[in-house]
């Protein structure tokens, strides 16, 4: 059996990703943008403050983080063993 996608809420996500050094920025609504600056370039992240977030929404996320931050580092997050 594989690893399997955890159920994260919104508030859950932005605390792991503030531990790789992203702020919040922003809200609009339930939508919270998070920021980081990297080598002179923000790097954005958008997540819906919901409880949970849907899996294909939290998926999406992970996508978007791995553009800025490795996978393997963001797997053990988002993934039970």
């Amino acid at each position: 059996m594989g690893a399997k996608l955890k159920a994260l809420s919104g508030k859950d996500i932005i605390k792991i990703l503030k531990g790789f050094g992203f702020i919040v920025h922003d809200q609009t609504g339930s939508h919270i943008k998070l920021r980081r600056v990297m080598l002179g370039m923000n790097q954005t992240l958008i997540v819906p403050n919901h409880n949970p977030i849907a899996k294909g929404t939290l998926k999406g996320i992970l996508n978007q983080a791995s553009k800025y931050i490795s996978q393997s580092e963001l797997l053990q997050h988002f993934y039970s063993k």
